[in-house]
């Protein structure tokens, strides 16, 4: 009997701890749960005008997450560790005339309304996307999000737990970094959702770069509200076709100082607007001169 009470009780005593640690278990694994990455971000959108329900609606949906992966890119990539020797080459150029080919009609139009050679246009297009067969696998809701999100002094506190062992960077360089880009990507977050909503396009079925760039000619948001343009005239700004693509580089570069006859060193500021590494600018000059 004695020996039946001490088995009972050793068993009462072993299913106590278990269920103790059970309720600590699932105590953890809820406050990881329960922690909101985007909760002060919806707030700062909700209270500079965006409707509170899209808002909600977009951030509960489970294609939305806080993707520490994808933007821990932007404290360990190195511009020049991009291989911009690949586009001046034979293979490329030839690309590159078929694709002129393909687009004559659509480059010349372009040409002729902003004066921008459909040879830049067209390497442009090259070292983006490959004509627009590397558009990025990102969702760029998630990109930006992430990223401004930060703002938030306790999910960047998380943020650098997360990524502090794969990065050289100090924690003050990381905090100053930071927040240079959360307030950066809290604006290109807002042109992306103005843009969707506008053209009334499903903001979850965007993709783009690491750095949140997307369609043919990688244009971040902000860039689509000011410079994106309807090139095929059907009543949208669809950056994904081809037409409305040329047509916003083409426009880009022209208020950006571009003009008919432009000479190399001109040319190259207005470039530096696009993209302002010198490998970029020189590949894009180098093979448009190519084309020629």
């Amino acid at each position: 009997m004695r020996r039946a009470f001490l088995m009972t009780k050793r068993y009462l005593v072993l299913s106590g701890c278990l269920f103790i640690m059970g309720l600590s278990f699932h105590f953890s694994e809820a406050m990881c749960a329960d922690f909101n990455y985007f909760g002060t971000l919806q707030e700062k959108l909700v209270s500079e005008g965006f409707e509170r329900e899209k808002i909600v609606q977009i951030y509960k949906s489970p294609q939305v997450f806080f993707d520490t992966k994808g933007v821990s890119l932007f404290f360990v990539h190195r511009e020049a560790g991009l291989n911009y020797s690949q586009f001046p080459s034979t293979l490329s150029v030839v690309g590159a005339r078929i694709y002129m080919k393909t687009y004559e009609k659509e480059l010349l139009e372009a040409e002729e309304k902003y004066g921008v050679e459909r040879s830049v246009i067209t390497a442009i297009i090259l070292v983006e996307t490959k004509f627009g067969q590397s558009l990025g696998k990102r969702q760029v809701i998630n990109t930006l999000s992430t990223m401004a999100s930060l703002l938030d002094a306790n999910v960047r506190n998380r943020f650098w737990e997360e990524i502090s062992g794969s990065t050289t960077l100090s924690l003050d360089a990381f905090e100053k970094k930071a927040l240079d880009k959360s307030n950066w990507a809290y604006r290109e977050l807002k042109a992306l959702l103005r843009y969707t909503e506008r053209e009334e396009i499903d903001i979850f079925k965007i993709t783009g770069s690491y750095a949140g760039a997307l369609g043919i000619p990688q244009f971040m948001p902000s860039n689509i509200i000011r410079y994106a343009t309807d090139g095929n005239m059907d009543g949208r700004i669809d950056l994904f076709e081809h037409a409305d693509a040329i047509a916003s580089i083409a426009n880009f570069l022209k208020k950006c100082g571009w003009y008919r006859g432009i000479d190399d060193e001109k040319a190259k500021k207005v470039i530096r607007q696009y993209n302002p590494s010198s490998y970029y600018i020189d590949t894009i000059l180098q093979v448009a001169q190519m084309l020629k």
